[in-house]
């Protein structure tokens, strides 16, 4: 009963008129204001259940909503009240806290039934949390109270299952729609993408398509990533032709991903002609276009673009900061890598990716020590960095080591993954421990119940081949439940020609063959078998699938940095400015290696030649030139490192231990397998490799 002596001022004495300014936005704007109104409502005792539900929401709009919720809690619920509690519920979601939305949900009083807003937003705020198990008990209370088949309802599960990797429940819900909008179907495309499926996600894409709905500017960057990881580089273009015929918008995040797709397919000429025409680029735009030169291995254009990222203001992020390092890696430029980690030192907190990419880069720079000294001052390792590490001492030789490691890293509790057994078995092969290689294939299989993949299977095939067991190799061969790949008849073959197992080497090279190899260095293996066999016929016949497939062998290059600079050098190479002198030094060394009882191995020269030019040809391989440049231009003593992209024959393998001797220097050398460490006449591999 309303009391008599008071009465609410003239223009509030509207129940229409009240309810009409708590909806307002300048009413919601000032809590004081709503408090002074709660206050009228109360003492002149015509506080209704709508109007107590206008007031609570106008709180939550305001913000306030410890008022609002006591507001609502103070007063018996009723079925009109669950207005009130979505725009607190929402209220929270806005700021941040979508915890405290579902605690608001989940609390709501029986009177106060939850309608399709409710249920929306108690989903998406399960989707914000990745609730999975939450949000099906949202979505059985909606299914319960008859919203089975509300689009918004709908959307919003069909958003929490893509959202986090739930695409056969997320499919279920999608086909069960009765009306899907351009968002449904952008949000399909993007889950697949997400939960990388990007072939579900091209598939969908040509269903919307089908079902005659056409893709905006959002749905178009889920297709072209989707692309971008299905190496599907021709539906990408016929994208990017759609975007343009149809005038859509071109901003920086879709150029930026046409860019990434057009780099990571290899279409570089095709990713910089996008990257020259955008207006806006942002430090991901950068960091696409420098990963996609570093990835195909154009390491100086890599390094190119990331000075002038730097030079246009934007400052690095960790994508690009990894794709520069990658790019140090590959051609071994020790000075400039050390520069990007003390940048990360400067501003980045240093992750495990950005460790892991430093780590690798001075290992394969020649600085293992460097890499070591690093990795044990990463207190949070990772599994990546784990195996990161024990692939560098791989690498280097440094076997033993790297299941030192592999054990340290046992005793901390972390599984290693197929990928750990991979470096691990690899480091087993650089170092020719056999048994020990053997043991851990084996514990892999059946006490860490790992299947072997071709990797595994290379690694140890090579590591018997490699020491002389090739027989023993064959028979594993022969036990595999499935099909040998080329990789792995070539790692066999490798071995054969290494110990002259010839015959043998022959009737594999006839088998690869048969499998029609696409790869040069494959190719190239087996044409040198022949010339091992002096099978000149079969050599030609190699030498012109090689040339009919449109396949070039690389040729050798050897790169040595002096002061900073990098030098490179081809075989005979005629083009650097001391050529005289090096062409002199290489004579010198040559006669004083022959007085040591140096001979020439011209069977590492597989073509059919004079001995004497054999010889010649031998003498001027890449690796020397940037040897005897490296001793013309430093001081005693100096240490040099030598990066070769190819490997290094048998015969300058001899002769670096000779020059290592001659000259008094520890001479590293990288080649395309491994690291050889030169002093004193001898090599770190011992002979194997």
């Amino acid at each position: 009963m309303t009391n008599p002596s008071f009465r609410l001022p003239v223009f509030l004495d509207d129940p229409r008129r009240l309810r009409r300014l708590l909806s307002s936005s300048a009413a919601a704007a000032a809590s004081r204001t709503l408090a002074r109104l709660h206050a009228l409502l109360i003492v002149s005792s015509s506080a209704t259940h709508t109007l107590i539900s206008s007031l609570a929401a106008a709180y939550a709009r305001a913000g306030d909503l410890a008022a609002a919720e006591s507001t609502l809690t103070a007063t018996a619920a009723a079925p009109s009240s669950i207005a009130a509690w979505n725009a607190i519920i929402a209220a929270h979601s806005r700021r941040g806290s979508p915890a405290s939305a579902l605690r608001v949900f989940r609390a709501l009083p029986p009177a106060a039934r939850p309608d399709s807003t409710t249920f929306t937003l108690a989903l998406s705020a399960c989707a914000r949390l990745g609730d999975l198990r939450g949000g099906e008990s949202v979505r059985d209370r909606a299914f319960d109270a008859g919203y089975r088949d509300d689009v918004f309802v709908c959307s919003s599960l069909l958003h929490l299952y893509a959202r986090w990797g739930a695409m056969g429940d997320a499919v279920k819900v999608f086909d069960r729609m009765p009306r899907r909008d351009r968002v449904t179907w952008s949000t399909m495309v993007a889950g697949f993408v997400s939960a990388g499926q990007p072939l579900d996600a091209i598939q969908m894409y040509r269903r919307m398509r089908e079902d005659g709905v056409k893709g905006d500017e959002v749905v178009m960057i889920g297709v072209i990533q989707a692309c971008t990881a299905a190496r599907n580089v021709r539906m990408g273009a016929s994208v990017h032709g759609h975007l343009l015929r149809h005038g859509m918008r071109m901003d920086v995040v879709t150029a930026t991903s046409l860019v990434d797709m057009y780099a990571k397919n290899g279409l570089l000429d095709v990713a910089c002609r996008v990257f020259g025409l955008m207006v806006n680029r942002n430090d991901v735009s950068w960091s696409a276009m420098i990963s996609g030169f570093a990835q195909n291995g154009q390491s100086d254009e890599a390094l190119r673009l990331f000075r002038n990222m730097q030079a246009s203001g934007i400052q690095p992020d960790s994508g690009a900061l990894v794709s520069a390092l990658l790019a140090c890696s590959n051609i071994g430029f020790l000075k400039l890598g050390r520069s990007v980690h003390g940048f990360i030192l400067r501003r980045f907190e240093f992750s495990c990716i950005l460790g892991t990419a430093a780590i690798d880069m001075y290992s394969k720079c020649g600085s293992l020590a460097s890499a070591q000294m690093l990795f044990n001052m990463i207190s949070d390792r990772d599994l990546i960095l784990w195996n990161a590490m024990i692939a560098c001492c791989g690498a280097h030789g440094r076997g033993q080591d790297a299941l030192t490691l592999f054990q340290e890293m046992n005793e901390t509790g972390m599984r290693p993954d197929h990928a750990t057994f991979a470096s691990l078995l690899s480091a087993l092969s650089h170092s020719g421990l056999v048994e020990e290689g053997k043991l851990w294939f084996d514990r892999m299989v059946n006490d860490f119940k790992i299947t072997p993949a071709e990797k595994h299977y290379v690694c140890l095939v090579d590591l018997l081949a490699r020491s002389g067991l090739v027989e023993e190799a064959g028979d594993l061969l022969t036990s595999m439940k499935a099909e040998p790949t080329v990789a792995i008849w070539v790692a066999l073959l490798s071995g054969c020609l290494n110990n002259k197992k010839l015959e043998l080497g022959e009737s594999i090279a006839d088998n690869i063959l048969e499998l029609q190899p696409d790869d040069v260095g494959f190719l190239a293996l087996v044409s040198n078998l022949y010339a091992a066999t002096k099978k000149w016929d079969k050599v030609r016949q190699v030498r012109k699938l090689m040339k009919d497939s449109g396949s070039k062998k690389m040729p050798g290059c050897s790169s040595i940095e002096i002061c900073g600079t990098r030098h490179a050098f081809v075989m005979e190479d005629q083009s650097h400015p001391q050529r005289e002198e090096i062409v002199s030094k290489v004579a010198k060394l040559d006669l004083e290696m022959r007085k040591m009882g140096y001979i020439p191995r011209t069977e590492f020269v597989y073509h059919d030649l004079e001995e004497e030019v054999k010889e010649q040809q031998l003498s001027y391989h890449s690796e020397r030139l940037a040897i005897a440049f490296g001793l013309l231009n430093t001081g005693p003593g100096t240490r040099l490192v030598i990066i070769k992209n190819l490997r290094v024959c048998g015969d300058c393998h001899d002769a670096i231990k000779y020059i290592s001797k001659i000259a008094d220097r520890e001479i590293v050398v990288r080649d395309a397998k491994r690291f050889h460490h030169f002093k004193d006449g001898a090599c770190s591999c011992r002979d194997y490799w």
